[in-house]
């Protein structure tokens, strides 16, 4: 799947310019649409920050900055990470604007910060040619109980796969 983007997989663990790691989604529609006019400034000035750090990619809050682990970043699933990358820039739209990205008075699933994050993703990744079944395998994470899943997905507007698919 051509993605139209280039992400350095091999970026070592440290503190980079976002373009430097992620070349390319400042021309991408989906993330013209987060940022509109101000896209190019704030990806200028947005950091990317690889750890050593188990997991895959979070915002660090206090520095509005994008945290990848260096293991997912060079071995996950290119199209996670891609679809990720414009999940995290939703966050740092949200956190730029002033929100409270970890609302506490609700479930991870039911947070509206991520359920809009999460929406985005999803958007792109039917634009890219993936059916349902493919962005819930994408949606599905090992800390949501089955029951919750099936709720997140019908938060984020993603029709649960068949059982057993």
């Amino acid at each position: 799947m051509d993605l139209g983007v280039n992400i350095k997989r091999g970026t070592k663990v440290g503190l980079h310019p976002f373009t430097s790691v992620f070349e390319g989604f400042e021309k991408l529609g989906a993330v013209r649409g987060i940022f509109g006019k101000d896209t190019d400034e704030v990806l200028k000035d947005l950091s990317v920050e690889v750890s050593r750090r188990r997991g895959y990619m979070r915002i660090n809050d206090h520095e509005v900055s994008i945290m990848v682990c260096s293991n997912y970043l060079k071995e996950g699933r290119e199209v996670d990470v891609y679809l990720d990358v414009i999940h995290e820039l939703v966050h740092v739209r949200q956190r730029r604007a002033g929100m409270e990205l970890w609302d506490r008075r609700y479930e991870y699933i039911d947070r509206p910060t991520e359920i809009e994050a999460y929406k985005v993703a999803v958007k792109e990744a039917r634009r890219l040619g993936m059916d349902e079944e493919e962005v819930a395998r994408y949606l599905k994470v090992e800390w949501i109980s089955e029951g919750a899943f099936q709720r997140f997905l019908r938060n984020v507007g993603v029709k649960a796969p068949r059982q057993g698919a």
